[in-house]
């Protein structure tokens, strides 16, 4: 297996992932208030998932990560599509991301102090298709044998993808984590990344100590790095410690705005500084996380303010 993002390490000693997708898409006045969430717009209007892509990556993302969280085979079959348009459309999600990255890298001006994006493929959580709140407590109906099996059409599908790598990622339950790996396990030359969502500065969001699910990881060689997402920033410090404490792969973190979600009325409680966020993005580097980002409702102010951060010496890129 090819380690596609040591050479970034190598160039610039860290690593820019984008901001969130969906809620993005939101700030543009999408309506994503749908069990598909951002899948829906895969349907409808996908060319706006192509630019808010496209928008990432010239806010300086070294990897955008594609639409394909909440696009399932089951859920997509609940709207209607037959299996293999099912099927198509969750490449198609990964191929959205890969035209916008092709793109953006075929303006030669892009190319000053930067390596080719990587495109990842999202793999979300099984909590993702019920829409129900359970990506968020790992409360589910299905136990490590279940969710083994719900996962492994999709993952089959973007392993083949065309991706640069898969992005496991908001996962609330240790025996998710377990069933991720018997699939990372069967598929040794697909590297990836797995990130936990957080419910403290301990534990992940079923009540599993953080550090128990990074050893769990620990023989999964293509697992290349793991660490937090979709989890306030305040939790991040005590979270990395966790994480360095316990593994010696790569280290990754892509928090939330901040912001508090609430699921029943759908809405986000609070505010939140790009700029801020910024700033204390350059302490989670400090501490070792060499893959920084953001998720819900970061968008690509808060990757530009990353970028200024931790690579101030490269070209300023186009406004976003």
């Amino acid at each position: 297996m090819v380690d596609p993002i040591r050479p970034f390490l190598d160039h610039q000693n860290v690593f820019i992932l984008d901001g969130g997708l969906a809620t993005e898409l939101e700030a543009r006045r999408h309506d994503l208030n749908d069990p598909l969430w951002s899948a829906k717009i895969l349907l409808e209007q996908p060319d706006a998932i192509r630019q808010v892509h496209s928008d990432y990556l010239w806010a300086g993302a070294d990897c955008i990560i594609s639409a394909s969280y909440q696009a399932s085979l089951p859920g997509l079959m609940a709207r209607g599509l037959s299996q293999d348009e099912a099927t198509d459309l969750i490449r198609f999600s990964v191929q959205l991301a890969i035209e916008a990255r092709d793109q953006f890298w075929a303006m030669m001006a892009n190319r000053r102090g930067r390596l080719r994006p990587l495109v990842a493929a999202s793999v979300g959580p099984y909590g993702a298709f019920l829409a129900d709140g359970s990506e968020y407590t790992g409360a589910y109906d299905l136990d490590e044998a279940g969710l083994l099996a719900w996962h492994l059409p999709r993952w089959e599908i973007l392993a083949q993808s065309g991706a640069d790598l898969l992005a496991c990622e908001t996962i609330p339950s240790l025996a998710e984590a377990k069933a991720l790996r018997q699939l990372l396990l069967e598929t040794p030359k697909t590297p990836a990344w797995m990130s936990f969502a957080c419910q403290d500065g301990n534990r992940i969001s079923d009540g599993t100590p953080l550090a128990e699910c990074v050893q769990l990881l620990n023989d999964a060689p293509n697992l290349i790095a793991v660490g937090i997402n979709c989890t306030p920033p305040r939790f991040l410090p005590e979270l990395i410690t966790a994480v360095q404490t316990h593994t010696n792969k790569l280290i990754i973190v892509y928090p939330n705005s901040g912001e508090q979600f609430d699921p029943e009325t759908k809405t986000w409680l609070g505010q939140s500084d790009p700029s801020q966020f910024g700033t204390i993005s350059r302490e989670w580097r400090k501490m070792g996380a060499l893959l920084v980002g953001g998720c819900c409702r970061t968008g690509p102010a808060y990757i530009q303010q990353i970028r200024d951060r931790t690579r101030p010496l490269l070209p300023k890129n186009k406004s976003t």
